[in-house]
């Protein structure tokens, strides 16, 4: 069965979420709530070096996600994005719209 673990911190411009596990249909319920109640007061930022598993809901709730922040006048970064997740975002093209990161540092 598909799993995904989630912890969270609040950083000093951001709320930082480290997922691990699949991100699909069965698992992104407690994702989703999580960033759609941080995006409208925080910068969010996911660390998903560790997903080992991504589909396409996964990847349209990465994508709902940087449109709530630009709606909300925030900011949705994802960090250090696992081989799983660079591949399923080149494959749907949106790779290049994405914040991506390497380090909390460079969250404006």
């Amino acid at each position: 069965m598909d799993q995904l673990t989630l912890s969270e911190k609040i950083g000093s411009n951001y709320m930082y979420l480290d997922i691990s596990g699949a991100l699909n249909s069965y698992t992104l319920t407690e994702f989703q709530e999580k960033v759609y109640s941080y995006i409208p007061d925080f910068n969010v930022v996911v660390k998903m070096d560790e997903i080992i598993q991504i589909d396409s809901s996964g990847v349209g709730v990465l994508l709902a996600a940087h449109n709530e922040g630009l709606d909300s006048g925030t900011k949705f970064y994802i960090m250090s994005p696992s081989e799983p997740v660079r591949h399923a975002l080149d494959k749907t093209g949106f790779m290049d719209m994405l914040n991506i990161i390497h380090s909390v540092t460079e969250v404006s």
